[in-house]
């Protein structure tokens, strides 16, 4: 019996404008009298701050309201939120859907940001409710706060006490600087193969697809081959094929046990669910 196979795709919700993250100063004006006045420069957001909201990813750890109790509705077990800033633009998962908006940073720490926009995936209740609260609690006005070190803590905390911890982790972006974008086809069964001087096991078959601006395929894809580097953000299920759009990160002094590439998960193009 022939497989059957069912294609989606994901289509991100537009994103909200972007707001920018610090005030240009204003700069002195001179009156015609014999004295002048001056308007002094408006304080821009802490670059330091800003600079560790964008040189991490942070995955939530816990959520407590005013009370010190934990907040279980955003803390589904096994989907934990993870959340990035990128330029001017903020992107959350770990409930169902993908959220995106844009942020803000005032001079005083306030973290604001807008409406988020979601992906239009459907999933089970507990994780669509956990999406809608943690929208919730981002849309309101936060006191933003780092502590430091090698595995540095963001506190967001809102008017009403509700605190919000997430634990950080360096971004490829800011260790290897900028990626090149590929896409890969991953095939729905692994394979058994042998990486490097390790033990056997399964590997993932990938295979490089290419499209053109308008997301037409170009080109025939090659031979499926085996893939023996993780992707970040991405977990397989065996009998699903994907086309997963990659941020590729060259290492410049890559491990000798290690490959010299790190490959980030950006975006699930297209799914088959392969049918036995």
């Amino acid at each position: 019996m022939n497989p059957t196979a069912r294609f989606t795709s994901l289509a991100l919700s537009a994103v909200l404008a972007c707001a920018g993250l610090a005030s240009t100063p204003v700069l002195a004006q001179t009156t015609a009298g014999p004295a002048a006045s001056a308007t002094p420069p408006r304080r821009a957001a802490d670059p330091a701050l800003v600079r560790a909201l964008q040189d991490h990813v942070w995955t939530l750890q816990s959520a407590s309201d005013a009370d010190g109790r934990a907040i279980e509705a955003v803390q589904p077990p096994g989907h934990p939120f993870v959340l990035r800033f990128e330029g001017s633009r903020a992107s959350l998962r770990g409930g169902c859907n993908q959220m995106m908006g844009s942020w803000r940073l005032s001079p005083r720490n306030e973290l604001r940001f807008s409406q988020l926009a979601g992906t239009m995936k459907a999933c089970e209740a507990p994780l669509m409710n956990a999406d809608r609260q943690m929208s919730a609690l981002l849309t309101q006005p936060l006191q933003a706060r780092v502590q430091p070190g090698d595995a540095p803590v963001l506190r967001l905390e809102s008017a009403a006490k509700q605190v919000l911890s997430f634990s950080g982790q360096r971004t490829p972006q800011s260790l290897y600087g900028a990626p090149t974008r590929i896409f890969l086809e991953v095939n729905a069964q692994t394979v058994p193969c042998q990486p490097g001087a390790g033990a056997p096991t399964q590997c993932l078959q990938v295979r490089e697809r290419r499209f053109d601006d308008k997301g037409l395929q170009v080109g025939e894809p090659g031979p499926w081959q085996a893939f023996y580097s993780p992707i970040e953000g991405y977990t397989h299920q065996p009998g699903i094929r994907n086309v997963l759009r990659i941020n590729r990160f060259e290492r410049p002094q890559p491990p000798a046990d290690a490959s010299r590439y790190v490959y980030v998960l950006d975006l699930v193009v297209q799914s088959e669910v392969v049918g036995k």
